[in-house]
């Protein structure tokens, strides 16, 4: 599959004083599909997705913030009532409820949340390995004393640390097909073009905000997050790829949290399914979101 020659439009939202950008891929009669990436990433990772799906559906890919070409937070704050009151902001502003979102990773977690936090605005809902690792401890495991003296930890290492500078495009498009060996040579070179920035002297480095790393102290528990999957009411699909680190949703225990959900388990894939087995993803999705 190629993308096609006419490429998406960017616009600009603010949310919290942010400027964030998304690109909009057109065709604004059509039902709205909004695509949101995962982290450390940015929305020109969708651009094969878009345009498989841009001839049927208003398609809308957001930056999330401290990603692409959207602001950073000034305080090296990510939180994901942040994140979530973004995408409420960007449905909101543009109108674009009753919607159908695709997402992945951070993406996929932070559409779930928002989903079980208005369940009535979204009417189909696609996660790829965004419920998060089944071993990660939750919040208030640990004394509230010990979280908060990790996190400034963290965060004071963030403070010394220089984003990692590229002397060419080309040893950051290494970097980028070493990090995922299922990407083609053409994938990964795209994602690169798109991924990084020129620096004033010459080199490159991700367009990311390294702080967007850090998981905040305060976030939810793993069982408040459950809580929110419960409330989601549309049709599910849990996409996760059987060569990721992740765990399928069905023998983790996770989807008993769900109403409405299936499993699709994606064959010879990473933790990028939608790269790793395109076409397969794009049938499978199309046929999803059709269906009544």
């Amino acid at each position: 599959m190629s993308l096609t020659t006419a490429g998406p439009t960017s616009r600009v939202f603010f949310s919290q004083r942010l400027r964030l950008h998304y690109v909009d891929w057109g065709n604004p009669d059509a039902p709205p599909l909004l695509l949101l990436h995962g982290g450390r990433d940015h929305c020109r990772n969708w651009d094969w997705v878009a345009s498989a799906f841009r001839d049927d559906y208003h398609v809308i890919c957001p930056d999330l913030r401290g990603h692409g070409d959207s602001a950073w937070s000034p305080s090296g704050h990510y939180a994901m009532a942040d994140y979530i009151y973004d995408l409420a902001q960007l449905i909101h502003q543009q109108k674009l409820a009753p919607l159908a979102i695709v997402a992945h990773s951070l993406g996929g977690n932070i559409a779930l949340r928002y989903t079980g936090v208005y369940p009535e605005t979204v009417r189909k809902l696609v996660a790829i390995e965004g419920l998060g690792r089944r071993t990660q401890v939750t919040t208030d495991s640990n004394p509230v004393p010990d979280r908060i003296r990790a996190w400034i930890d963290e965060m004071r290492g963030c403070a010394g640390r220089q984003p990692r500078r590229y002397a060419s495009i080309e040893q950051a498009f290494a970097r980028m097909q070493e990090a995922n060996a299922h990407l083609t040579e053409a994938q990964a070179r795209h994602l690169t073009q798109h991924g990084v920035n020129q620096n004033e002297d010459g080199t490159y480095s991700w367009k990311f905000d390294h702080y967007v790393r850090l998981r905040r102290p305060d976030d939810m528990t793993r069982d408040a997050i459950a809580e929110l999957w419960q409330r989601i009411v549309c049709p599910t699909l849990l996409v996760y790829g059987t060569e990721s680190w992740a765990s399928s949703p069905e023998t983790d225990g996770s989807l008993a949290h769900f109403r409405t959900a299936r499993v699709l388990a994606v064959q010879q894939a990473g933790h990028w399914a939608h790269h790793d087995q395109l076409d397969f993803f794009v049938d499978q999705v199309r046929t999803f979101l059709a269906a009544p």
